[in-house]
Parts: C-alpha cells; sequence; structure tokens
C-alpha cells in the first residue's frame, strides 16, 4: 500500500474537469482496448466542496485480464501499478509529480461488470445532484481532515461510514 499522506483540502477548482477529461483521455488512448470509459469521480468531481488536489479515476476495462495485460501502457504514462490493493476485483494505480512526489492522480481500474462502478457513479452523481447532501460531505471531509492532518488512510477511514450510507442511499434512488 502507498504510505498515507497529509491531508490537504482546497477550496473547488473548475479546472479540475478539466484535467480528469484530459487525463482520461490519454489513458483511453494509452490502454487502446482494454478500457472502455474513464470517469471522474471523487471529491474533485463534486462542484462546490472541498477536495484533495488528486484526481480520482474510474476506468471501465472490458476484463481484468485485458487491463493487467495494459499495464505496461499504463507504467509508461508515469502509473505505479498497486494491483487489487485490498480490493478484490480492482486495480490501483498511481500517478505522481516527477518533480514533486505529489500525488497527482489515483486510478480505480474495475472489469465492467463489477459493482464498484455503479456504486462510484451513484454516490458521485447523487452529490452533484443534492447540493445540501454534497455540503454536509464536505462538513464530514472537514471534521475528518481535523482528526487526522496527517494520515490520509485514517482520514478515509473516518469518513468510510457517512459515504457508504450515502452510497445505499444513491444506489436506492436510481
Amino acid at each position: 500500500m502507498p504510505p498515507p499522506i497529509k491531508v490537504r483540502l482546497l477550496p473547488h477548482d473548475p479546472l479540475w474537469a478539466a484535467a480528469a477529461a484530459a487525463e482520461a483521455d490519454r489513458l483511453l488512448q494509452a490502454c487502446d482496448a482494454a478500457l472502455l470509459a474513464v470517469h471522474h469521480i471523487g471529491s474533485t468531481a463534486i462542484p462546490g466542496i472541498s477536495a484533495k488536489p488528486i484526481l480520482d479515476l474510474l476506468g471501465v476495462a472490458t476484463t481484468l485480464a485485458a487491463i493487467d495485460a495494459a499495464r505496461p501502457a499504463l507504467e509508461a504514462l508515469g502509473y505505479s501499478w498497486h494491483g487489487e490493493l485490498g480490493l478484490p476485483g480492482r486495480r490501483y494505480c498511481k500517478l505522481d509529480d516527477p518533480d514533486t512526489g505529489a500525488r497527482k492522480v489515483q486510478l480505480h481500474i474495475y472489469a465492467r461488470s463489477d459493482p464498484a462502478i455503479a456504486r462510484h457513479l451513484a454516490f458521485r452523481d447523487h452529490l452533484r445532484a443534492i447540493p445540501a447532501l454534497a455540503a454536509d460531505y464536505d462538513r464530514e471531509k472537514a471534521r475528518c481532515a481535523a482528526l487526522h492532518p496527517d494520515d490520509s488512510h485514517a482520514y478515509t477511514d473516518c469518513k468510510d461510514a457517512w459515504i457508504k450510507r450515502v452510497e445505499a442511499q444513491a444506489l436506492r434512488s436510481r
């Protein structure tokens, strides 16, 4: 597992969407037929809320075998490969800035039939559709960042119950 990083939340930056789209295009070109789509997820994909300045992308692969075969193409783009990293059926890669070492992108790839895809997209879309709920999430993120400013893993764990509750709501409302 990559080591935890400091939790630094920034106000929403509208440029995150364009950066995510550009990175998605780069990934789709490099991985050719292995990737069907790349979606922008996570807090940088939700207007109006703070976020760590790290793009979360969700890759939809034809199969896990196809994305495993595309690993050299991902590594050629500068991604480090971490395999499942504790989540069966996922492939996790990260892209760090070569000059600063700061994490730029977290890429979560699932085979097209994996229910995690619908879960991630439902959560994102639900928060986009309900600004008051997005504001609640922003407050939860601030609370967890205050509790765990130097440990991104503990910060993520802190938000987990809130996220799971809202994910369940989002999936029911689809």
